[in-house]
């Protein structure tokens, strides 16, 4: 499984989630198997997106999709992200 990890600051987190949920990427039909949202506990307008999938191809294809999305709202519903695609290698659950 392969991880693309989306860290970036907003400047209002109800105005991103809703522009998130609108999916101008289409994240199911991009190999999106699964993602989680994390919100900052200390600075509420930080938040960080995994996106689980099957490989590193799609993780890459959404990527440059989404750099294409920050290119057009960038300042207005988020700044500077920062992104990485990782290879899960081992996981446990307790």
């Amino acid at each position: 499984m392969y991880v693309l990890k989306i860290e970036h600051p907003v400047p209002n987190f109800e105005g991103w989630k809703q522009a998130f949920e609108s999916d101008p990427v289409g994240r199911e039909k991009s190999g999106v198997r699964r993602y989680r949202i994390l919100r900052d506990v200390e600075n509420r307008n930080f938040v960080t997106i995994d996106l689980e999938f099957d490989t590193r191809e799609e993780a890459q294809g959404l990527l440059d999709a989404m750099r294409g999305v920050w290119s057009r709202v960038e300042g207005s519903v988020m700044t500077n992200p920062v992104s990485r695609i990782s290879e899960a290698v081992d996981a446990r659950e307790y």
